[in-house]
């Protein structure tokens, strides 16, 4: 293939060509063409040189825009000069599928000298048999920190933490800590506060930066500390460190494990990306949809949203076998089939919108029990005053439509009866699976759904069969 400059195409009038992101912050579909371009022609140097002023989310972005094929190509053509954190910041299945390509020997040079949390993102996605290759071939001090995060439980402060921080002694001075940092040359590359421990690694207090910098050479450490600080412990899970991190509002927060010995740092770049994840975890989950991403196969598709589907089938069928219970009725009255969809989706709206407010309530730990005793009566209040409003709206418009006011009147009463109970299920039923140590984001979508379309068809059904005599 020609490696002139006749292969890279040029640019479009009013368009940088060196610009990565177009006017919406995308990947410039011009930039990604010369990239391309430089990939077919096997022009490594010209691949580098677009690359290399890129940040690792820029990369990661590129990564994500390139077929799997190109991504490969890029990898290989990179080689040293690829910085393998940018993995980091690619969906899971881009990222496996990737690493599933690379050599164990490329992986584990592309994971040296990496910061700990993003050498341990990389290489919990690898099969235990190539992950302890990878390791093995890492330098000593190397392989042992990040054996040591592995061995935390997923998704857990250790997973997340750093293990580097900055540790000293509390009869140490402002003076000497501040030598103690220009001559050690394995500090890491940003910190935010200074840890103070006694022999055992346990922590004795805290200096921020901002007050260490202003205290003169002279000062003792031990004066200086703060010891009203926070830590979080390596097995507890990173929602709950995201958490203190809200709480309190932290930029870094030591960790320890079960012997209270400080074995890493937590710092807000980390939480914010924990945040992230948590948050598209549990929408993901309120729509059955699991742990799917876009970049995911048709296969992976398909096989994550089957499950769920398969609930919703079965209680799908619950509710038409309700139906089926007053088809004599519908046959007397067409007018009831057309209206009783109206009933059973706006139960469902109602009692999906309660179920998401109580969803997130449970997540961020928010309900105790005063708290829920006013939830549960708000929602009941609320599901009675929304109940008579859309009972008069919907109780007119049969009225004008029908002519018949008795239909209105039916109507009406069964959509206060549906509302009513539609904000109690949103409540009751993330609450009862929380107990039941079931997700409620998993689970409640179904359960509400079906509750509020028995009752809805039950209750219209029901009611209209009495008043008009059409049992």
């Amino acid at each position: 293939m020609s490696t002139d400059s006749e292969t890279v195409p040029g640019p479009e009038v009013g368009i940088d060509p060196d610009a990565l992101r177009d006017a919406e912050d995308r990947i410039s579909p011009l930039w990604l063409e010369r990239l391309r371009a430089y990939l077919d022609a096997g022009r490594g140097d010209d691949v580098a040189a677009v690359m290399e002023p890129l940040h690792a989310a820029d990369v990661g972005d590129v990564l994500e825009s390139l077929d799997a094929e190109e991504r490969l190509a890029l990898v290989r053509m990179l080689g040293d000069r690829f910085d393998y954190s940018a993995l980091t910041e690619v969906d899971e299945s881009v990222r496996v599928e990737l690493m599933d390509e690379l050599s164990n020997a490329d992986i584990a040079r592309g994971v040296t000298g990496l910061d700990n949390d993003d050498a341990v993102a990389i290489l919990e996605d690898l099969e235990q048999v190539d992950r302890d290759e990878v390791l093995s071939q890492l330098p000593t001090f190397e392989r042992l920190s990040l054996k040591r995060s592995l061995d935390f439980p997923e998704e857990s402060a250790g997973r997340r933490m750093q293990t580097d921080f900055i540790a000293i002694p509390p009869f140490w001075t402002v003076g000497q800590t501040i030598d103690y940092l220009r001559t050690e040359p394995d500090l890491p590359d940003e910190f935010y506060q200074i840890y103070v421990v006694d022999a055992s690694y346990q922590v004795l207090g805290t200096i921020p930066l901002d007050k260490f910098l202003r205290a003169a050479r002279v000062v003792s450490i031990e004066t200086l500390m703060n010891t009203n600080f926070v830590l979080v412990d390596a097995n507890e899970d990173q929602e709950e460190a995201a958490r203190d991190f809200e709480r309190y509002d932290l930029v870094e927060v030591g960790v320890v494990d079960e012997s209270k010995r400080l074995v890493g740092v937590l710092t807000i770049d980390d939480i914010v990306d924990v945040i992230h994840e948590e948050a598209d975890e549990d929408i993901k989950l309120l729509a059955g949809v699991g742990d799917e991403d876009i970049s995911d196969t048709t296969i992976d598709t398909v096989r994550s949203r089957v499950p769920w589907l398969v609930v919703n089938l079965f209680t799908a069928v619950a509710v038409s076998y309700v139906i089926g219970l007053f088809d004599g009725t519908i046959e007397q009255m067409v007018a009831l089939a057309v209206l009783m969809p109206i009933v059973a989706s706006m139960g469902g709206n109602a009692g999906t919108q309660t179920m998401t407010v109580t969803v997130r309530a449970l997540a961020m730990r928010e309900l105790d029990g005063r708290r829920l005793r006013r939830l549960i009566t708000r929602e009941m209040v609320v599901g009675l005053a929304n109940g008579v409003i859309f009972a008069v709206l919907i109780g007119l418009v049969t009225w004008l439509r029908f002519g018949n006011i008795e239909l209105g009147g039916v109507i009406g009463l069964a959509m206060v009866i549906n509302l009513i109970v539609a904000g109690t299920a949103g409540i009751l039923i993330p609450l009862a699976l929380d107990k039941l140590k079931a997700d409620p984001a998993i689970a409640s979508a179904v359960f509400v759904t079906t509750i509020t379309d028995t009752v809805g068809f039950f209750a219209f059904l029901g009611i209209a069969g009495l008043w008009f005599g059409l049992f």
